[in-house]
């Protein structure tokens, strides 16, 4: 799927990453959005942008997403430009593009969040440094490595809406995740909280003032390894096909 080939209508993702064809959900992804692209009938093309070719200045990375019509912040972080994932992310949000983050996506886009929104500037992954004093994303408490479980999402929610039901089974490499003493400042400013674990532990959130904005700590790209169709990238694609039509017919 690269820009050259596709026919000029097709939906154009920016894969925000460093790619790496030994990351399993980077061999998942091409084939997930080829999947999502054959169910919904349309041409998907996804072109990688490794982090460090996002400028961390705002107005920059706007410029060089402006021909994307949804972004997704993949997973296996760190990035080798923590500033130009986290400039990619604002931008999804801050200009209603449609915006899917799994795992690491997950991870940064609650940094972007807390850093732009909440105001909390000095706001700390652990993994990039762990002795940040104001860690927004920790270590799980148990990690979740090559891992499943069974996830409940929230009525209502993009989630429940792209799986026509309220659990899912769902695939893990995960070793942080949001740290439970900022859930409730980052939900009372925006975010929502759209799938648990089997103790309530945060797996999904997404913005309520977006037209389509989801993290997830699972990698539900991985289903397309076994030829079967993710329903949230399925959803995402049909999100970024929305809003290409609006984009284009105006």
């Amino acid at each position: 799927m690269s820009a050259s080939s596709a026919p000029s209508s097709a939906t154009r993702i920016a894969l925000v990453g460093d790619h790496d064809p030994s990351v399993t959900a980077h061999r998942a992804i091409p084939v997930a959005l080829a999947l999502a692209g054959a169910s919904l009938r349309h041409a998907v093309d996804a072109e990688w942008l490794p982090t460090e070719r996002v400028p961390a200045d705002v107005e920059a990375a706007a410029a060089l997403l402006d021909g994307f019509d949804g972004v997704w912040c993949v997973p296996a972080s760190p990035y080798r430009h923590t500033a130009g994932a986290l400039a990619a992310i604002r931008v999804a949000r801050e200009h209603g593009r449609p915006f899917l983050g799994t795992c690491g996506g997950f991870q940064h886009a609650v940094l972007e969040y807390a850093r732009s929104v909440l105001g909390r500037t000095a706001a700390s992954h652990a993994e990039l440094e762990p002795e940040g004093a104001d860690a927004v994303i920790t270590p799980l408490a148990c990690a979740l490595v090559e891992a499943g479980e069974t996830v409940h999402l929230a009525p209502g929610s993009h989630l429940a809406a792209a799986y026509g039901r309220l659990t899912a089974d769902e695939e893990y490499h995960c070793r942080y995740g949001l740290n439970p003493a900022v859930r409730e400042a980052i939900t009372a400013r925006g975010f929502r909280v759209t799938a648990t674990g089997a103790g309530g532990e945060v797996r999904a959130l997404e913005l309520r003032d977006h037209p389509f904005f989801v993290a997830t700590l699972f990698q539900p790209e991985r289903a397309a390894l076994r030829n079967k169709l993710p329903p949230l990238v399925a959803a995402f694609v049909h999100a970024a096909t929305q809003a290409r039509t609006q984009r284009v017919s105006t």
